[in-house]
Formats: structure tokens, C-alpha cells, sequence
């Protein structure tokens, strides 16, 4: 079972990449959908592993990452 999920407010993601390069399980990715202001929005991959640890959300430099820890 995954530690925690993560929510993307895609409206606020400019698709900086710094999520994908902090998570540890390596489950974050740039999507191929584009959001109203042109940008291609992150997405959780696969949600089981991962671990909780918030790091996206802590480096998002536009707050669109939260993350909600199961248990």
C-alpha cells in the first residue's frame, strides 16, 4: 500500500521539472496534457510506490503539489 498520494493544482504547474528530479520512488512525470496557460502539468505515475516524503510538494516553487499521507 503507498505511504501517500500527491494532488496537482495543473492550473498552477509550469512544468519545472524539479518534482520529477527530487522524487526518490521516481514517480513523478511531465504529463502530455497542456493546462490554460500552455504548460504540460506533473502527474503522480505509479501512486503504490509512493512513499509519502513530500519533497515535490517542499521544492514546487508554484505550490501546485500537496501531499497526503495514508494512515
Amino acid at each position: 500500500m503507498a505511504k501517500g498520494r500527491v494532488t496537482v493544482r495543473e492550473e498552477y504547474c509550469k512544468s519545472c521539472g524539479l518534482c520529477v528530479a527530487v522524487c526518490p520512488a521516481k514517480i513523478m512525470r511531465i504529463s502530455e496534457r497542456i493546462n490554460p496557460k500552455g504548460h504540460r502539468p506533473v502527474e503522480q505515475g505509479d501512486a503504490e510506490k509512493c512513499v509519502g516524503c513530500a519533497l515535490c510538494a517542499q521544492v514546487c516553487p508554484d505550490v501546485a503539489l500537496f501531499v497526503y499521507k495514508n494512515g
